[in-house]
């Protein structure tokens, strides 16, 4: 995880290290630890880290650069029993989708 994006994230809020260690069952001193990268949090402190601030794991992570806020208009989820084909032309469709949305806005 990138430190300096949970730091970032945190003082955004406007909360103290201490403040996020008491949200996170984890002392000040592990929160410290994160933002200097001297350590990194469990995979389930992650997901509630990404889930507290309202980012993606690509941008708590450093993946992306972009933060995107989560919400139900920008999250496309795929039902467990499509197959792959399905999947892939769900995704096509919904790349398509933004791009000519993207384009729209442009103009």
């Amino acid at each position: 995880m990138e430190g300096e994006v949970l730091a970032e994230l945190r003082k955004d809020s406007g909360m103290s290290q201490k403040e996020l260690g008491k949200v996170l069952s984890v002392s000040s001193t592990t929160i410290s630890a994160y933002e200097r990268n001297k350590t990194s949090p469990s995979d389930e402190i992650k997901i509630e880290i990404a889930k507290l601030f309202n980012v993606s794991l690509d941008y708590l992570l450093g993946v992306s650069k972009e933060k995107i806020e989560l919400n139900w208009q920008n999250v496309l989820v795929l039902h467990e029993h499509f197959t792959d084909e399905v999947r892939e032309e769900m995704l096509e469709y919904a790349r398509f989708r933004s791009a000519s949305i993207s384009k729209k806005r442009k103009k």
